[in-house]
């Protein structure tokens, strides 16, 4: 061996060696709740690690602790599970969860069994796919038949192990349940807040949301973690009882929630189930219920499963949270449309683990209906982490002091008449130029499924409207860096961030801005349709109502909405401010694409895989040339694309009668 040589097995030895101590520092910290060195010393070792790696890509691993972070996606690929990733039946009482126990015993004939009982986290199901012990694959759960591709986010989330330890077969599935710890909700909302952003809801819908970013390293910051519930080797089941999956789990590096429980019986099952409940706001994760499942896998294979759901598990979900507390207040909130939203304020009050001190009142005629008024102690419930719901006022403990509410004529923020059209729920402020309109259809604009402006929030654009520097969405495009830069609380790099988003936005394209711009009736989906079918804002702007309405889906409803849209000169003049600016108002591709009549307003489904196309190339040319993809297959389905191992789509589609195409049929249809 030459020196060079020698040096290089040295080089890759002490590479090893480190992924080795960094490895073992995650199992102590997450496995077993031991620290032996700081966090600055253990980044310190990180970034050793990668500067080693930099300088020789040579020795990368696919499994090295540097790996968690990957760079941005264009968009997540379809990914088909092997076997299908179901959902549960729900059980809300002991009485339905005593007839799935008598169901088990039925289908077992005689056969003794027990029962394995887990806390149901509440979060997103994912499947996690090893080869000879590397993590290689990461998918949602989806429709059950097919997820999401976020194997580059998964990664991320230290709690997984990009390399099983000891033995394992040569094909490993792990499927668990990603969430967000609360603790680390409530710091990445509290810092939001400081900030000045927008703050999420709850830590499920952040979580999901979360594991579908397009940018890892924003995934990696926000500290998903997970617990593990199943495990499958091929096809098959790994052990004979579902409880030494846990115990193989742990073995190979992952982190399993402890509080879990082996049942004999109905009896044993109902006994943990209350134990948990008592327990259950003492967590650091939201649980809705327990999952109850057959301990025994040779049985699950036997009891099988319905077309939604296994025979041989249930989940038994906790009733909703409720609370008994005093209206102290009601005010109104006006939204983007003008509707007045009563929501009352509470003496505040401990509820599923938050302390909650607002509630929805819906409208005039709910407060009418629970014959409300301030002062009353009220019956509150918080269903599914929304805001809760009054569910009815405690007569007895009215003093007589309580007063009667009032609806206001008028628009609290801009004293505009506030007007209820007959015959509907919802009373409007009449001003279009109510600043709290402005507000909300700026952050509208600006959301997600619309321009995709991130840090533009409720603090921020409630400044920039009280302070006259927008009153449209247009006045967006003519913000500049020293207006931000010199607004309280935002700093220098918020401020560049925010211009950065916002001139990025420009080339949402037609789809996005249609749905931003707030045209009533046109959500996401009108909002393709639309596009696709009219490629610039021009030839829509100038689409009779007749012409419309003839498009496939649109409907009259929506025809006369998009045609008074256009007939505004404001609305004009804002689509002309944005065009000026340079938001892209047409959709790529060829401008003279036309329709295909063999596509044409009709549905397809996609199913098994293609070899010729993507997913996401299919569905795109289905939808270019007039057609629409559904995620499902129903009598109103015209086309199944049937691609190699097509599952119960197929199947379903052949019982329906609906035409299945090849991939080779498909293609000849397209040309």
């Amino acid at each position: 061996m030459n020196l060079f040589e020698h040096a290089e097995n040295n080089l890759q030895t002490e590479i090893e060696n480190l992924r080795a101590e960094i490895n073992r520092h995650n199992e102590l910290y997450y496995q077993k709740n031991e620290i032996e060195i700081s966090d600055v010393e253990f980044d310190a070792l990180l970034e050793k690690l990668k500067t080693l790696e930099a300088e020789n890509p040579q020795f990368i691993t696919p499994d090295s602790p540097t790996q968690r972070v990957g760079g941005r996606a264009e968009g997540f690929k379809p990914f088909v599970h092997r076997v299908p990733l179901m959902s549960l039946d729900n059980s809300y009482d002991l009485d339905e969860l005593k007839a799935f126990d008598e169901r088990c015993q039925k289908l077992a004939d005689g056969r003794e069994f027990d029962y394995v009982a887990e806390l149901k986290i509440d979060g997103l199901s994912v499947a996690l796919h090893y080869e000879n012990g590397v993590l290689v694959a990461g998918a949602t759960r989806g429709d059950g038949q097919t997820g999401d591709d976020v194997f580059s986010n998964v990664k991320t989330i230290r709690t997984i192990p990009l390399k099983l330890k000891g033995e394992f077969p040569a094909q490993a599935e792990v499927r668990g349940e990603v969430f967000m710890a609360r603790s680390v909700f409530k710091t990445i909302n509290d810092e939001l807040e400081m900030q000045g952003e927008k703050t999420y809801a709850n830590p499920r819908n952040f979580a999901s949301g979360t594991l579908r970013q397009l940018d890892s390293s924003i995934v990696a910051s926000r500290k998903l973690d997970i617990f593990p519930y199943d495990l499958l080797s091929g096809v098959s089941k790994m052990f004979p009882t579902h409880w030494e999956s846990f115990q193989w789990l742990e073995s190979k590096g992952f982190t399993t929630n402890r509080n879990r429980a082996l049942c004999k019986n109905f009896d044993e099952l109902a006994k943990f189930i209350e134990k948990m409940q008592g327990l259950r706001d003492s967590f650091d994760y939201e649980i809705d219920g327990v999952v109850v499942k057959v301990n025994q896998t040779r049985l699950q294979d036997e009891f099988g499963a319905t077309s939604k759901a296994p025979r041989w598990a249930i989940a038994y979900k906790y009733p909703a949270m409720q609370a008994t507390t005093q209206l102290e207040a009601i005010n109104i909130q006006v939204g983007r449309t003008g509707a007045l939203t009563p929501v009352g304020y509470l003496k505040p009050v401990l509820l599923a683990g938050t302390t909650v001190s607002r509630a929805s009142l819906h409208n005039e005629d709910e407060i009418k209906r629970l014959n409300l008024k301030i002062g009353d102690w009220v019956l509150i419930e918080k269903s599914g982490e929304i805001i809760p719901q009054v569910l009815q006022i405690i007569e007895s403990k009215r003093t007589g002091a309580e007063t009667d509410y009032e609806f206001p004529k008028t628009c609290p923020v801009c004293g505009f008449d506030a007007i209820r059209p007959e015959g509907e729920a919802v009373t409007r402020c009449s001003n279009n130029d109510c600043p709290a309109k402005i507000k909300a259809r700026i952050l509208y604009f600006a959301a997600r499924k619309a321009m995709d402006i991130e840090g533009l929030g409720d603090v921020l654009v409630e400044t920039l409207v009280d302070n006259g520097m927008i009153k449209s969405v247009a006045d967006l495009y003519d913000l500049k860096f020293e207006q931000i830069a010199n607004l309280e609380r935002k700093a220098e790099k918020s401020a560049t961030k925010l211009i950065e988003q916002i001139e990025n936005s420009k080339s949402r394209g037609l789809q996005k801005l249609l749905y931003g711009l707030d045209i009533r009736h046109v959500g996401e989906r009108y909002a393709k349709i639309l596009a696709r079918h009219y490629r610039n804002i021009e030839n829509l702007a100038n689409a009779t109502v007749e012409e419309l309405d003839a498009i496939h889906e649109i409907g009259l409803a929506v025809a006369e909405s998009v045609y008074q849209f256009f007939r505004s000169e404001k609305n004009l003049e804002v689509i002309a401010k944005l065009k000026l600016a340079g938001v892209k108002t047409e959709i790529e591709g060829n401008a003279n694409a036309t329709t295909n009549e063999n596509f044409n307003g009709k549905t397809f489904v996609l199913t098994g895989k293609l070899e010729q196309f993507t997913r996401d190339e299919a569905a795109k040319l289905i939808e270019d040339l007039g057609g629409r993809v559904s995620s499902s297959v129903s009598k109103k389905t015209d086309y199944v694309v049937a691609g190699s191992d097509a599952g119960s789509k197929l199947t379903k589609a052949e019982s329906l009668g609906v035409k299945v195409l090849s991939e080779d049929e498909f293609k000849e249809m397209i040309q």
